[in-house]
């Protein structure tokens, strides 16, 4: 169920006229309006959930949240007026922190113990701005800002207020107030030099320059285009690139890093056709390895680091044993093992591989059990050497295994273990790899946040509330 999140920029500038006799305010309007119409078009829209929240201070900016209808959004959307300041920083962290609100309740980021792709609520940030100046009421700012503290129970988790399923696209208005001589220039809308530009990619985003209306129906199509259910990945190359191949022509390689060294891109997480909803089995590690002594959790990064090497070999495969695919948006990384036809294993101890789909027409990357190499062969062998009863020796690499895998993968072996048919293999009273501390602590903050959720009147309260009861806890009542 994708959720939509119009951030409509209120401020004064916002009252400029173009040459099309209206206003900056009135174009984001419309736009608005027109996107929704053009999404409607796809079956799957009937899912969607729409947001809208201005440049207000909260919780005031807030004009439709979770519980707000159709309706209610667009009598809001229609009663917008440019009067403030352009406090992008305070809005865009409101913002996240309303997408954010039900996660803890639903465990949907599973904070310490592997992250899911298929367990996610993708989200879209529509921003609609005119690219000035920066302004609050401590004055003006050259560059963008997110308030660092925030209300929100277990915020400290992640170090971005964003998530891994959720993009920020902006459109910046430059459209003249005088119209212009000049033919307008044929191919893509580029990407503004406005300060929210680096947010937007840096949360796999873009904006874009918009100079006329034809630009921004263009955008709005391509918009519609990217609602995508996904979750964005940071793949970085490790040790030496593969040698070339041997038919192809030798082309010059500039020194350094290449492009396809260092991606930063969205894994689609297709819904599954029967059920609608997206299914898997194996999660991808965290970045540390669970400490049962520790009573914290460090905190995470939104997107996760996946190291690759190139590495000439054959995909592992076990017919019994469950994998996850998911197809790469396309990317310098992409291109580059298409035009190769290649195979990677990535480095560390290997979760997974990227490999071209047999049309060579995408790049898919597969998701196994952690340290596939080691455990694929050894459950082979259970299934045709032993045929389900292991012997000691078995048992004993079975078990030299288990210590090199992080102990939130338990919950995930066992259930493949169960659907090969080896469901005794693993005792029940295993670890899960968490302290009790850890466990107490974000069970507390899902109670929390459950008690804060969602009142009628949100748009006027549930920050508000939040707020309150911040204070509440810092002075001990």
């Amino acid at each position: 169920m994708p959720v939509l999140l119009f951030l409509i920029d209120t401020s004064a500038s916002m009252n400029q006229r173009t040459h099309l006799g209206t206003t900056y305010l009135d174009i984001a309007k419309g736009a608005v309006e027109t996107f929704m119409k053009l999404r409607s078009r796809d079956p799957a829209s009937r899912a969607d959930r729409y947001m809208l929240v201005n440049f207000e201070e909260v919780p005031f900016g807030i004009k439709a949240g979770w519980k707000e209808s159709h309706a209610t959004l667009m009598t809001e959307l229609r009663n917008l007026q440019a009067n403030g300041l352009t406090s992008i920083g305070q809005s865009l962290r409101t913002s996240f922190d309303l997408l954010n609100l039900n996660r803890l309740v639903t465990g949907i980021d599973n904070y310490g113990q592997g992250r899911n792709p298929f367990f996610l609520e993708p989200a879209i940030i529509l921003a609609i701005t005119d690219g000035n100046k920066l302004t609050s009421t401590g004055g003006v700012q050259d560059e963008l800002h997110l308030p660092l503290t925030t209300p929100l129970p277990g915020s400290e988790l992640t170090k971005e207020p964003f998530r891994w399923d959720q993009r920020l696209f902006a459109l910046v208005l430059r459209i003249p107030g005088v119209s212009s001589v000049e033919p307008e220039p044929l191919g893509g809308v580029p990407s503004d030099d406005s300060p929210i530009t680096p947010m937007c990619e840096v949360t796999g985003g873009r904006s874009y320059s918009v100079f006329s209306q034809r630009m921004l129906n263009q955008c709005l199509e391509s918009l519609v285009q990217k609602i995508q259910s996904g979750v964005v990945i940071n793949f970085e190359k490790t040790g030496p690139d593969p040698p070339p191949l041997e038919d192809a022509p030798v082309e010059p390689v500039k020194p350094g890093p290449q492009s396809w060294h260092c991606c930063h891109k969205l894994i689609y997480v297709r819904p599954n056709p029967k059920t609608g909803v997206p299914i898997g089995h194996w999660p991808i590690p965290e970045a540390f390895w669970p400490d049962q002594n520790s009573p914290t959790l460090p905190p995470r990064s939104a997107h996760p680091h996946v190291r690759f090497s190139c590495v000439d070999a054959e995909p592992m495969v076990i017919d019994k044993v469950p994998f996850d695919k998911y197809e790469l948006e396309p990317s310098p990384l992409t291109q580059f093992i298409l035009e190769r036809n290649a195979k990677y294993s990535d480095l560390g101890q290997p979760f997974g591989y990227l490999k071209a789909s047999t049309a060579l027409n995408c790049v898919n990357l597969f998701v196994m059990p952690y340290n596939y190499p080691v455990l694929l062969p050894l459950l082979d062998d259970l299934i045709k050497v032993h045929k389900f009863k292991p012997t000691l020796q078995w048992r004993q690499s079975f078990e030299n295994y288990l210590k090199t895998m992080p102990p939130y993968y338990i919950g995930s072996l066992k259930k493949a273990l169960r659907i090969m048919g080896a469901p005794n293999l693993l005792a029940d009273n295993m670890e899960y790899g968490l302290s009790y501390s850890v466990v107490s602590y974000l069970k507390k903050l899902s109670q929390q946040v459950l008690v804060f959720s969602l009142p009628s009147n949100f748009a006027q309260a549930s920050l508000k509330i939040l707020v309150l009861f911040s204070f509440l806890f810092s002075v001990g009542l």
